[in-house]
């Protein structure tokens, strides 16, 4: 932000709750929602924001009807007021002695129910007995419409690299390779079978919708949600698929160079916006955490 001198960032201070408070507005759409989820008053809520808005010498709401929400400067501090509001509870949560009680509910991808992520799990759930985990598996699209209806809380997923958010906690990366069986000829003379997850995969729907594969094509001949049974088909010679490079054997072989250039994936763990309970923001943390101890989650 242009907002801030050198000389006003020793003297200026954010405060964490105006920083809440500014975050709450953007997630419920306008100060009297935010003021109700806050349990204060909208007078109370606009002097937060109008408190900050003097500390830091910007405005952050754009108070025009029709106009956006936030300001392009409340934008800006939003991302980091997300990480500050999260950091800050972390902080108090560790040092916290009381014992964390509620529900979580998890969504995750096949690709990431491994055998160490099943262990994270467990380490969590006998540190904290009262905590309930609830665990779903879906594809990315789904988990992402999901986190955005608050049907879930935390969601482990695959998105393209270039669309990983700011506040995401990326776990891994992976390479995305158009593969076939290294004992099947493809004519690209005529329509290439296209082995393809189900219509809720996003790499999928990018092969058929948005990528420039050379005439005539693809043609579906084979739809399925798991990773596991799309490798099997390819190895079978059934026809060509996309594929995270963590499955990818020797029975495969690499056509990258006969279609478009695919872009790189990246495992992450995304919180609710309005999922940011002391249990939620533990076990991100416990998986981040696990993640960055192991390296990567590797495939069970």
């Amino acid at each position: 932000m242009s907002c801030l001198t050198t000389e006003d960032t020793r003297v200026k201070r954010l405060d964490v709750e105006a920083l809440r408070a500014l975050c709450t507005i953007a997630d419920q759409g306008g100060i009297t929602r935010a003021a109700e989820v806050l349990s204060l008053s909208q007078s109370a809520v606009s002097h937060k924001i109008k408190r900050l808005e003097a500390s830091i010498g910007c405005q952050l709401l754009t108070r025009r009807a029709g106009a956006p929400l936030l300001s392009d400067d409340g934008e800006q501090l939003l991302t980091y007021a997300r990480r500050i509001c999260m950091l800050h509870d972390e902080a108090v949560q560790s040092l916290s002695k009381m014992p964390l009680s509620g529900r979580i509910r998890l969504g995750m991808t096949e690709d990431i129910t491994s055998s160490d992520l099943s262990r994270m799990l467990g380490r969590f759930t006998r540190r904290h007995p009262e905590v309930a985990v609830r665990t779903n598996v879906r594809q990315s699209l789904v988990l992402q419409r999901e986190l955005e209806t608050g049907k879930i809380d935390i969601a482990l997923m695959q998105l393209f690299a270039e669309d990983v958010q700011q506040t995401d906690t990326v776990l891994f990366r992976d390479s995305l390779h158009w593969v076939k069986s290294v004992d099947t000829e493809v004519n690209f003379n005529s329509c290439v079978p296209f082995l393809a997850y189900d219509d809720d995969c996003f790499y999928k729907n990018w092969a058929l919708e948005l990528a420039e594969v050379p005439a005539p094509g693809l043609e579906t001949v084979l739809q399925c949600a798991s990773s596991a049974g799309i490798a099997s088909a390819v190895r079978a010679g059934l026809g060509v698929a996309l594929l995270p490079g963590r499955y990818l054997t020797d029975e495969m072989q690499i056509i990258d160079e006969q279609f478009p250039e695919t872009a790189e994936l990246a495992y992450v763990l995304r919180v609710g916006e309005k999922s940011r309970s002391t249990p939620v923001l533990s076990l991100a943390r416990e998986i981040s955490n696990g993640v960055n101890l192991h390296a990567v989650l590797q495939v069970a």
